[in-house]
C-alpha cells in the first residue's frame, strides 16, 4: 500500500503538468477556431460555448485516463496530439463550405476524433502490460496480413475513394469506408519487435568473409527478401507507394537497431529502389506521379490534369509567406483535396511559414519523446515496439509533408491527427496509447524491471548491438 501511495503522489506532478498543457492547447484551438470563423463568415462561431465544453471534456477524459491507467507516462505527448487534432478540426470547419461533396466535413472530423480518443482510453484499459502483446505475435501478423488484403477482396473494394483515386486502400462496409492498412501497420510493429528480439543472434551473426570484412549469415537476408516482395506486392496490387514505403522503412529501421549492421540499410534501400523502378514501369499511375514530382507545370493544362493539384498547392503554400494570409482569409479552399492530401499546404497558405514550422516542431517533439520512451523501456520487446511506433508516425508525417513541398513524390497518405480520415485518427490514437503504456512502464518505480533479453540495461543503440 505504501508503494501504491508513493506512486500516486509521484503521478500528480506529471498529470498536473499534462493538464496545464492541455488547457493551454485548448486556448490555442479556440482562438484559431474563432479567427477562422470570423475570416470565413465575418461573425463569431455559433455554439462557441459548447465547442469549448467539448474540448475541455476531451482533454479531461484523456488526462483522467492517463492519471488512473498510466500515471507515470510522459506528460507532453497527449497535449501535442490534442492540439494537432484540434487544428485539424479548425481546418475542416474552414474548408467545409467549399467542399460540396463533404458538407459535414467538420462534424465527421469531430466524431472520429471522439472515437479516436475512446480508442486511446480503450487501449490503455486493455493493454495493461506491453509484454502481453508479445504472446500473440503470430495472430497479430496473420491479422495484419488479412487487413492488407481486404482492399482487394471483391465486394469490399467498391468504395468511392477507390473509384476516384484508382488506389486500392479503402474497404467499404455499408455506408462506411475505411483503410485497413492503418491498423495493420500497428500490428506489424508488434510482430516485427517480437520476431527481431527472438532472432537477434541469427540476424547479427557474421559468418561470411568478403575481403577484410565479415558479413551476416545469408539466412539473415531472408526477412529482407520477404519484406521486399511484400512491399512490391502492395505497390503493384494496391497501386500505392506511400504505405508500402512506410512499412519497408519500419522493417529496415527496426532490423538495423536490433543488429547494428548498416549493411541491412544499404541492401534494403537498394532493394526498395529496384522494386519501385520495376513497379513504375508496370503501373502507369506511379510513373506519372514521379514525372509530376519532377515537373508538375509540364502537366498543368487544366483542373483535371495530373499536375494541377501539386502546382496549385505549391503556389498557395508560397503565397502564405512568413505569417500567412490569416485563418479564413486565404485561398486554402482553392487547393484541391485540401482536407486530406494537401492539408499542409492549406496551413501554409493561411498560417504561413510560422504555422507549418509549428506543425513540424510538433511532430519532431512526438518523435523525440518517442525515442526517449524507447530508450527507457524495461524490455527489449518494449524498446523495439516503441521505436517502431515512433518510426511509423514520424515517417508518415515526413513523407506527406515532403510530398506537399515536392521534396519527395506525393504519396497521398494522411498527415497524422490533422488530415481528415476516421481510420487514420483511430489508428494514430491507438499508436499514442501504446507509446504511453510503454512510457508508464519505463518510468514507474513500482514495477520491477524484467531481465534484459539483449543489449545493455541503459538503453539501446545500434552501436551497442
Amino acid at each position: 500500500m505504501a508503494a501504491i501511495a508513493k506512486t500516486a503522489s509521484r503521478s500528480h506532478p506529471r498529470r498536473r503538468s499534462e493538464l496545464g498543457l492541455i488547457l493551454v492547447g485548448i486556448v490555442v484551438v479556440v482562438f484559431a477556431d474563432v479567427l477562422a470563423y470570423l475570416g470565413t463568415y465575418n461573425k463569431f462561431p455559433p455554439g462557441l460555448g459548447a465547442f469549448v465544453l467539448i474540448l475541455v471534456a476531451m482533454g479531461l477524459a484523456g488526462n483522467l485516463a492517463n492519471r488512473f491507467l498510466a500515471p507515470e507516462a510522459d506528460p507532453v505527448i497527449l497535449p501535442i496530439v490534442l492540439v494537432l487534432d484540434g487544428l485539424g478540426y479548425v481546418m475542416m470547419e474552414r474548408l467545409a463550405p467549399f467542399e460540396p461533396n463533404s458538407p459535414h466535413l467538420a462534424g465527421y472530423q469531430a466524431l472520429w476524433s471522439s472515437v479516436g480518443l475512446a480508442a486511446y482510453i480503450g487501449t490503455l484499459l486493455v493493454v495493461r502490460r506491453s509484454r502481453d502483446l508479445e504472446r500473440y505475435r503470430y495472430l497479430l501478423a496473420a491479422s495484419a496480413f488479412i487487413l492488407l488484403l481486404l482492399p482487394l477482396m471483391p465486394g469490399l473494394k467498391d468504395s468511392p475513394e477507390v473509384q476516384l483515386t484508382g488506389v486500392y486502400l479503402w474497404v467499404k462496409v455499408g455506408p462506411v469506408s475505411f483503410q485497413p492498412i492503418e491498423l495493420s501497420k500497428l500490428l506489424l510493429v508488434i510482430f516485427f519487435a517480437s520476431y527481431f528480439v527472438e532472432k537477434r543472434e541469427l540476424l547479427s551473426m557474421a559468418t561470411n568473409r568478403v575481403g577484410n570484412r565479415m558479413l551476416p549469415d545469408l539466412r539473415g537476408f531472408g526477412p529482407i527478401a520477404i519484406a521486399w516482395f511484400a512491399s512490391v506486392g502492395v505497390i503493384i496490387l494496391e497501386r500505392d507507394i506511400g504505405f508500402s514505403l512506410i512499412l519497408f522503412i519500419l522493417f529496415i529501421a527496426m532490423l538495423w537497431v536490433t543488429t547494428g549492421r548498416f549493411i541491412y540499410i544499404v541492401l534494403g534501400l537498394v532493394a526498395f529502389a529496384i522494386g519501385t523502378f520495376v513497379a513504375a514501369h508496370i503501373l502507369s499511375q506511379l510513373n506519372v506521379r514521379i514525372e509530376v514530382w519532377l515537373d508538375p507545370w509540364k502537366y498543368l493544362t487544366g483542373p483535371n490534369t495530373p499536375g494541377f493539384q501539386p502546382a496549385i498547392a505549391e503556389v498557395m503554400d508560397g503565397r502564405g509567406g512568413l505569417t500567412g494570409t490569416g485563418l479564413g482569409l486565404g485561398g486554402a479552399a482553392q487547393i484541391p483535396v485540401a482536407q486530406s492530401d494537401f492539408i499542409f499546404a492549406a496551413i501554409g497558405n493561411e498560417l504561413g511559414l510560422a504555422g507549418t514550422a509549428a506543425i513540424v516542431v510538433a511532430f519532431t517533439l512526438i518523435v523525440g519523446y518517442g525515442i526517449r520512451i524507447a530508450t527507457r523501456a524495461r524490455s527489449e520487446f518494449a524498446k523495439l515496439t516503441a521505436l517502431g511506433l515512433t518510426v511509423v508516425i514520424g515517417f508518415q508525417a515526413f513523407i506527406i509533408m515532403a510530398g506537399v513541398t515536392r521534396l519527395l513524390p506525393l504519396t497521398g497518405i494522411t498527415l497524422p491527427f490533422v488530415s481528415s480520415g476516421g481510420s487514420s485518427l483511430i489508428a494514430n490514437f491507438i499508436l499514442i496509447a501504446l507509446l504511453m503504456r510503454i512510457s508508464n512502464e519505463g518510468a514507474d518505480p513500482v514495477q520491477t524491471a524484467p531481465p534484459q533479453v539483449m543489449g545493455s540495461s541503459s538503453g539501446f543503440s545500434p552501436a551497442s548491438a
